[in-house]
Parts: structure tokens; sequence; C-alpha cells
């Protein structure tokens, strides 16, 4: 869903635009002027603007280089014409796309959804942060995420998840974990184990039933992510019989 902006003086039109954009699922505004517009981009937040170059009180170009000077939200003009120098200088001028009159609202929710696209920024991970499956863990900020929930994680239990997490899919000997987690160059198994049962409860899983934590006995302890179960093949009818 996004936060539309109709620009549109025709009252036919702009009632339109409103009834598809809204059957969309999108949550639409809309007013008739140049200056409406100014008004309604200062004052709420817009993901997106459809703006009619033929208003009655400024050019479509003159409202398109106000609207720029107030916000980078993306606008799609829509032209009457389709003089190629005149949509060169709208799109030189800050416009996002452009829709020819008259257009289908198929037409404009596909252009709506290619301009949204590429002016959401795309979500990156900060560095050093650890994904596996649908745990997120943060070393620097000591911060752990399953399926966006916040687990509530003793230093050592989130010591030794971040451990496994930079190593998914690698089985870690024991040693290794008591060298590298606890700092220990012997230990008992159990210390391990103790550990590895209050983090799978936290996970939501058992040694049982694992889903993230998988313990090969006798060789060491691996993390990896959830596998998912496949969909179950549909059972056709038999024919009847003859």
């Amino acid at each position: 869903m996004a936060r539309v902006l109709v620009v549109e003086d025709d009252p036919f039109v702009r009632s339109a635009l409103i009834r598809h954009l809204s059957e969309a699922a999108h949550a639409v505004r809309s007013v008739g002027t140049a200056l409406e517009a100014l008004r309604e981009v200062a004052q709420h937040e817009v993901d997106l603007v459809v703006l009619d170059l033929g208003l009655p009180d400024l050019g479509g170009a003159e409202a398109l280089r106000m609207l720029r000077g107030l916000t980078n939200v993306p606008v799609i003009v829509a032209t009457a014409g389709e003089d190629e120098a005149e949509i060169v200088r709208l799109l030189n001028d800050g416009a996002d796309d452009y829709l020819v009159k008259p257009f289908s609202a198929v037409h404009l929710l596909a252009r709506m959804t290619a301009v949204l696209r590429r002016s959401r920024p795309v979500r990156e991970e900060p560095a050093g942060v650890l994904t596996v499956g649908g745990l997120r863990i943060d070393p620097l900020r000591r911060r752990a995420e399953l399926d966006g929930i916040v687990l509530e994680l003793t230093r050592r239990e989130f010591d030794l998840l971040a451990f496994l997490a930079g190593r998914p899919g690698v089985v870690v000997p024991r040693r290794e974990l008591l060298a590298e987690v606890w700092q220990q160059s012997y230990g008992d198994n159990q210390t391990i184990d103790v550990h590895l049962s209050w983090l799978r409860r936290k996970l939501g899983e058992t040694a049982a039933t694992p889903r993230y934590l998988h313990t090969l006995r006798g060789v060491g302890v691996k993390l990896d992510p959830p596998v998912r179960e496949p969909a179950p093949t549909p059972t056709l009818p038999l024919p009847p019989r003859a």
C-alpha cells in the first residue's frame, strides 16, 4: 500500500482515479489545483504524486518544479500530448515517469509499482550482522532476534549463538566451543549441553525436534536454518471402475 496524492482538476477523472487506486489498497488523497497539492505535500506524508499538467492555477512544468522544491517524493505526470520535447523537459525537471491521456487504471498501477520499487531504498544489513534463516544476530549491539522478536539471552548464550551463526552449516567440535566461547582449553561437555538446552528453549525447539541447533553425537554442534517441509502431493481420485 502507498500513500498517493492525486492532483487532477476534472472531477470525473479524479473520482475514477480515487476509486481505482483505493480498490488496489492504496491510501488516496486528492486535490484540484497545484497550490492545494503543495499544501498537501507540506502537511502530509506522501509516497507518490500523480500530477495532471492541465491545472487551472499553474502550468504543469512550474507546478512540478515547485513540488520538487518541497519534496523528493516520486511524481508521475499525466499529459494530454505526446510531444517528445515536452516529455523530455518534464523528466529533466524532476518527473519520475509520465502517462499520456487517456490511460487505463491498469497502466497507471503498473507505472506506480515500477516507480515505487525504484524509489524505495534496498534495506542492507549493517556490517557484521549475521543472518541464518529467521535468526538475526548483531554482535556489535549484542542483539539477537528470531523472526523479528528480540531474544532475551545471557552473555554466554549470546556468545555461543553468535559463534555458531558465524559458521552456519559447519559442525563445530565441542573442544573448539570451549576454547572460543568459554576461553577454556579443557572442560566438561555438560557445560555446553546445559547452555545448548537453555538456548534451544529460547529458540522454541528441543534436542529431539531441532530447528536451528543440531547436535552430532561425538562430533559437535552446528547451526542451520530450518528445512521447509515439502508441500504434500495432492492425491488424484481413482477413475470409476468400468
